[in-house]
């Protein structure tokens, strides 16, 4: 079966279904020579949980800010093609230059915990806070959103005086707002959210979980009103199949590893954890590690298997014994990637990611916070 990818000789998008059989061998030569074509008019991007048969095409690799920041700097690509998720191709869009375009290999491949909060359940949230009293008369909330999250909910941020925040920089963005108003209210994952907290001292009793599906989210007035911190119930599918007795079983099989785990993991793992941070963190950690050192890492599989081959001096395992992969991730093969290239060299921009204008606005507001904010903090420490 043969492919045409000749621009001229092309009239309909090449589809997705000729690409399935495809040998590996072909799907990377494939890959390759639409990157030739398209040269510095492409950038491709991969997410550090991003499988080794994609990461291998990607021009730059790192967290999804990270990138999203990378690519709008390189200003001659006219492509971004995101190897990741839904949220984190929209964040790509809302930094990028006016004439660059974001494309997802694969529409499908979304993230389940931004999908637990939807704009309309934030607003009506927000709606019954106000309805209670806990927000007006001289009563201020700040609301912050985790980077995984969709543009309506960071524009939401955006319009109310919120903010966005990573896993890297949650800890002095918490500080900033929790001194500047008298509440906070976090999403979309509740993790994060409690673990940041309590390296404040906020207490468990003065957080306040919300369930959307529920009135005042399942909570009293009494308990709002007294909740210095409002969690979002939200989760990552992944981080949340990590259990204490992982840690307890590790540590029982091997005394003198280092357990190092994500934020996003629930906080009964993180406490029994020697160390907790972002992806970056992670990855800093265990790469300026001493030869012989031996870890449990505590997070996605592709990671911790790329990190196994990085450093086979050092003994590397994950923390859970079950396979703790983001299927979505997953989604994006060689075959959506041979497939979103092709459509390029031949004139075809497939599954396009387009913010609206309004949104990227106020989603931008929100980011720009996060980032002069982060900027300062740093300002500090010099």
């Amino acid at each position: 079966m043969a492919i045409i990818l000749e621009k001229e000789a092309v009239k309909t998008t090449l589809a997705i279904e000729d690409y399935m059989g495809l040998p590996d061998a072909e799907l990377s030569e494939r890959i390759e020579r639409a990157r030739k074509i398209l040269g510095d008019r492409l950038v491709i991007l991969g997410h550090h949980y991003q499988r080794d048969d994609v990461i291998a095409h990607a021009d730059l690799t790192g967290d999804s800010y990270q990138l999203s920041v990378m690519a709008a700097e390189r200003k001659t690509a006219d492509y971004i093609v995101f190897c990741g998720v839904h949220f984190m191709a929209e964040s790509a869009d809302i930094l990028a230059q006016p004439h660059q375009k974001v494309i997802l290999p694969d529409l499908g491949a979304g993230c389940s915990m931004a999908d637990m909060a939807t704009v309309e359940q934030v607003e009506d949230a927000w709606q019954q806070l106000k309805e209670i009293g806990v927000i007006g008369n001289g009563k201020t909330v700040a609301p912050m959103t985790y980077m995984n999250s969709s543009a309506a909910i960071k524009a939401f941020c955006g319009r109310n005086d919120g903010v966005v925040c990573t896993s890297s920089n949650a800890v002095p963005l918490f500080d900033t707002y929790l001194k500047r108003f008298d509440k906070m209210m976090f999403f979309p994952d509740q993790h994060l959210g409690r673990n940041t907290g309590l390296k404040f001292g906020i207490p468990l009793d003065k957080m306040a979980l919300w369930n959307p599906h529920e009135e005042l989210g399942g909570n009293t007035e009494e308990e709002l009103h007294n909740a210095k911190l409002i969690l979002w119930r939200g989760h990552c599918s992944v981080h949340g199949r990590f259990k204490p007795w992982h840690v307890d079983q590790v540590r029982k099989e091997t005394p003198d590893i280092k357990v190092i785990v994500h934020p996003e993991c629930m906080y009964e793992v993180v406490e029994k954890s020697d160390l907790n941070g972002s992806t970056s963190f992670i990855i800093n950690t265990i790469t300026n590690s001493p030869s012989g050192s031996k870890w449990a890492v505590g997070t996605e599989l592709n990671l911790v298997l790329r990190l196994q081959k990085q450093f086979p001096d050092k003994e590397i395992r994950l923390l859970a014994p079950d396979l703790c992969m983001c299927a979505t991730m997953y989604r994006i093969a060689p075959q959506n990637l041979a497939w979103a290239m092709d459509n390029l060299v031949a004139g075809n921009v497939v599954n396009e990611i387009v913010v609206d204008n309004e949104t990227k606005h106020f989603a931008l507001i929100a980011l720009e916070r996060m980032i002069s904010l982060t900027e300062q903090n740093q300002d500090k420490k010099i």
